[in-house]
């Protein structure tokens, strides 16, 4: 069983992001890093530091249950567009690392759904 996020709106030809729940948290993990922060810290994640003491436009995403809660808005996803990309362009060329480049290829394949959200003004679902 895992968790899959995909753009709202019933079109079954849309793109879609996919991982096991093991798999997604490594990734807000791993983002969370890629912010300056460890996710286990914050509230919410094991630890007692408020989401209002980070400042990051991935904060909708990485403070988002897992396969529960409201979509992510098309406006939200539009202000974490160009953070995610940016990570993409910081990151992918720091070497042959596998676990790396598979981190940035979901970053990648997130960034796709999240244009698609915007292009079709609907949420990004968690399910």
């Amino acid at each position: 069983m895992g968790l899959m996020l995909f753009p709202g709106g019933g079109d079954v030809a849309s793109p879609d992001i996919s991982w096991s729940y093991t798999g997604f948290s490594m990734f807000r993990q791993w983002l969370a890093q890629a912010e300056g922060f460890t996710l286990a810290e914050m509230h919410g994640f094991g630890g007692d530091r408020p989401w209002s003491s980070v400042s990051t436009a991935l904060a909708p995403f990485l403070d988002h249950p897992d396969d529960d809660g409201p979509d992510l808005t098309p406006t939200q996803c539009a202000a974490m567009l160009p953070r995610l990309e940016a990570i993409i362009d910081q990151r992918q060329h720091d070497g042959g690392d596998p676990v790396l480049q598979r981190r940035i290829d979901d970053v990648r394949q997130l960034v796709v759904v999240m244009r698609f959200c915007l292009d079709k003004d609907v949420g990004l679902v968690f399910g």
